[in-house]
């Protein structure tokens, strides 16, 4: 049997486009309330009307940084004060800088560690008391397949979700026995505008819906089992 999720709650980071914004919409619809997190109050804006209008739950939207603690804490504070209390955590802001090692900046490596990694740790810890008061729920990290196959000038990318993945298959085995669930979710291409121009040949993409299927077919599974880790790629990559 599929678990209900009608009135549970949910944090989705990067939630104002993509990926994010396609999960939070997904959720919405079946009656999650929803908190996202952005860093461009327009697109939170646009993003909060869409999900707003999307289904039963209630949605709230916050400006936050995912590198910084305090900020982490006080999204999942005022998403506990909002909805009374949090099921669910879709750790999924990210972001990507592509160059060679030689050439790439000390501050663009912090901004790709700190947002893609150290990010998602800052949600988790702070999120963590808040499930376990729930007597359990479900940490979903949106990771990708470079963290297993690293490419030429991928070096900061490929690691933070590398160490992303790392990250959940620890705190998978730390957690399981207060009935949290940990799962990462490792995309190929998805059509959307993280890597530039989302309209340009994208149609054999994966399409962030597809992973907002995923994500919502892992929380509806039944409890007593537990899919670790999913990897997502085209049908028919080009070739």
């Amino acid at each position: 049997m599929t678990r209900e999720l009608r009135g549970q709650v949910a944090i989705v980071t990067g939630g104002s486009r993509g990926i994010g914004l396609a999960i939070a919409r997904t959720l919405a619809s079946t009656g999650v309330h929803v908190t996202i997190t952005g860093r461009d109050d327009g697109r939170l804006s646009a993003a909060r009307r869409e999900i707003d209008g999307a289904g039963p739950g209630g949605v709230e939207a916050i400006r936050a940084d995912v590198r910084d603690y305090a900020q982490a804490e006080g999204v999942v504070a005022a998403t506990v004060s909002r909805f009374g209390g949090l099921d669910i955590l879709i750790n999924n802001a990210g972001v990507g800088a592509f160059a060679h090692v030689a050439d790439m900046t000390p501050d663009t490596w912090a901004h790709v560690i700190g947002t893609n990694l150290t990010g998602a740790y800052n949600f988790c810890h702070a999120a963590m008391p808040r499930l376990r008061a729930r007597n359990g729920g479900y940490i979903i990290n949106i990771s990708s397949l470079a963290g297993a196959n690293p490419f030429i000038g991928g070096a900061a990318y490929c690691a933070s979700k590398a160490g992303l993945n790392a990250f959940s298959e620890a705190l998978m085995q730390e957690v399981r026995y207060d009935n949290i669930r940990v799962t990462y979710v490792m995309p190929g291409s998805v059509a959307t505008a993280f890597s530039g121009d989302e309209s340009r040949g994208a149609d054999w993409k994966i399409a962030s819906d597809d992973v907002a299927a995923v994500v919502l077919d892992l929380l509806t599974s039944d409890r007593r089992s537990l899919t670790s880790r999913v990897e997502i790629r085209p049908s028919k990559p080009r070739k």
